[in-house]
């Protein structure tokens, strides 16, 4: 993948640009802007894309906290990062043996005193369950919204997770459907791709935000790689209003593929 990064300023002006309708056909105005990577703090122009995006867009960020928060603190304004949610705006990972939960909690009373929502996320997994326990008590008695989220991964037995399209994931088949995402996913070079998938396995992608013509479009497209889904996308989870049962990706006509489609795929066509 291109290590390309494209300018603030592009950033701010593709995002400004984005027009999504409500049921009734006007204009949303609680537009959904999630920041992540990686880390999208190190992004050099950070500041100036938060900054810069229309109040139209609720932003969330996800981070390991491996920032200045004085700094946020002064540069963002709350209301950058404040909408009408039952979690946190602000979700900070904790991985046991990479970060600190001393250091989280400082971060995050820094940041909650200031006004921001944060939360500290963390995956439990069977070998550090009794450890995700005692650090969520831990939180608990600091007042600090500490969740969990499931495992995803194969632990070369079998998968963890709870899926709607179990084989989408197992990498033992490619079949054809047709798939349509909830999500603009894009790339830090401005790539705009289908799937999480697409964007890690760097498959050909459907768009570019520096493209002043492209458009949004709420449809599904065919693809010929089913069976090497990444785990985020079909992964049931709640939704924005934390009612169970969303996917990022809602698949149907699932088959096998043709003969022809075989080829292109071989060919390095993956049915965009």
């Amino acid at each position: 993948m291109s290590k390309k990064q494209i300018k603030p300023s592009e950033w701010v002006d593709f995002i400004n640009r984005i027009c999504l309708l409500d049921k009734k056909g006007n204009p949303r105005e609680d537009i959904p802007l999630t920041l992540q990577g990686g880390e999208p703090t190190m992004y050099k122009g950070f500041y100036e894309v938060v900054n810069g995006v229309d109040s139209r867009f609720k932003l969330d960020l996800l981070t390991n906290f491996m920032f200045d928060v004085d700094e946020f603190i002064q540069r963002v304004p709350v209301e950058k990062f404040t909408r009408d949610a039952k979690y946190a705006a602000i979700r900070v990972s904790y991985h046991p043996g990479q970060n600190k939960i001393d250091d989280l909690i400082i971060k995050h009373h820094k940041m909650r005193d200031a006004g921001f929502y944060v939360g500290i996320y963390s995956v439990v997994t069977p070998q550090n369950m009794e450890h995700i326990n005692e650090i969520k008590e831990k939180c608990k008695k600091e007042g600090i919204d500490f969740r969990v989220k499931e495992y995803l991964g194969f632990d070369g037995k079998r998968w963890h997770g709870t899926y709607k399209y179990q084989d989408a994931i197992s990498q033992k088949i490619e079949k054809y459907c047709e798939c349509k995402t909830t999500e603009l996913i894009v790339g830090p070079n401005g790539k705009i791709y289908r799937c999480h998938s697409d964007l890690y396995e760097n498959r050909t992608p459907i768009g570019n935000i520096l493209d002043s013509d492209f458009k949004i479009k709420d449809i599904y497209r065919p693809c010929y790689v089913y069976g090497h889904c990444n785990p985020c996308d079909i992964k049931v989870k709640t939704n924005r209003f934390q009612e169970f049962g969303h996917t990022s990706v809602d698949m149907k006509n699932i088959r096998d593929l043709t003969s022809d489609e075989r080829a292109a795929l071989n060919g390095g066509y993956f049915g965009i």
